[in-house]
């Protein structure tokens, strides 16, 4: 069964004929994402410290969790938000980021990376390996420990911080301590079962899933590139721990428990949640999904334990 809050605003969604991402162009699907946020959101918390950086020509967004003093030094997740590459911003997510650094007791920075079609694959990519390290480099005076850094994010940004997981193990670089997958995309070819019995009728659809990808990736042939796809990396081994959190009405759910399940088998350790009532999405929808707290709790207190005891 749907949760009948999912299934009030999908009903809502209707009623108000909000046009499908893949009927409107890129610009207006970001329009469109930014304002849905004051239906669908909480109110923002209040924390210690918002500060805008920039990696390079990346902006970030740095926010240091209420309670907690400036000269504290704070264990910091890196957070890449979703929006199949092509929506979404800094905006679009702070209330999810301060609702974790809060929670946690983290310090949280947010990633403003290039978006397609403007900057196709692998742009965004690149943004994130460099913001990580621009992060790593920098600790010291932002006051965060570089050693406690964990990477995470939703769905597109699940999808960049398992990739920027992998690329910076094949680099020797120094790795994150902890990966945080939020219904990650994990799979371009979007071969598994839960595309169909999924891809009608629960907000993302196979559509939508198509356009992002269109507009991310123009060349099919790299729909297999590990950098896009981080299932078909050669390797899972020796990445830092995970955890997957999935919705059982997303298209996505299957290629996200495929994904912790390759990890496992690879020896890498990683935890599997699926909240089998909730659509894609749902973390963010605090205002009118009652287990969108629940989710944003339970990833908390999983930041917490791994990098601040």
């Amino acid at each position: 069964m749907l949760d009948p809050q999912a299934q009030a605003l999908l009903n809502l969604m209707v009623e108000r004929a909000v046009p499908p991402v893949h009927t409107v162009a890129p610009a207006e699907a970001r329009r469109l994402y930014l304002e849905r946020r004051f239906f669908t959101q909480p109110e923002a918390p209040e924390v210690a410290q918002v500060q805008s950086l920039h990696a390079g020509a990346v902006p970030l967004r740095l926010v240091r969790p209420a309670g907690s003093t400036p000269d504290a030094v704070l264990p910091v997740l890196v957070y890449f938000h979703g929006g199949g590459w092509v929506i979404g911003d800094l905006d679009t997510h702070d209330v999810l980021c301060r609702q974790l650094s809060n929670a946690s007791g983290c310090a949280v920075v947010s990633v403003d990376y290039r978006l397609g079609p403007e900057q196709r694959f692998p742009a965004a990519v690149d943004d994130c390996i460099n913001a990580v390290r621009w992060v790593c480099t920098n600790a010291a005076e932002l006051k965060l420990d570089a050693t406690r850094l964990a990477v995470g994010g939703d769905s597109a940004g699940g999808n960049l911080a398992a990739v920027v997981c992998i690329a910076l193990r094949d680099a020797d670089d120094v790795l994150p301590a902890f990966q945080l997958l939020i219904y990650p995309a994990t799979d371009m070819r979007a071969v598994a079962p839960s595309h169909t019995s999924n891809g009608d009728g629960y907000l993302l659809t196979k559509d939508s899933i198509a356009y992002y990808r269109g507009q991310y990736i123009a060349d099919p042939a790299q729909w297999s590139d590990w950098r896009a796809s981080p299932l078909l990396a050669a390797s899972l081994a020796g990445l830092p721990p995970a955890l997957v959190l999935t919705a059982g009405y997303d298209p996505l759910r299957d290629e996200g428990r495929q994904y912790a399940d390759a990890l496992s088998a690879a020896g890498t350790p990683a935890h599997y949640v699926c909240f089998e009532r909730q659509i894609h999405g749902f973390i963010l929808m605090g205002r009118v999904i009652d287990e969108a707290h629940t989710a944003v709790a339970l990833c908390a207190a999983v930041l917490r334990r791994v990098l601040t005891t």
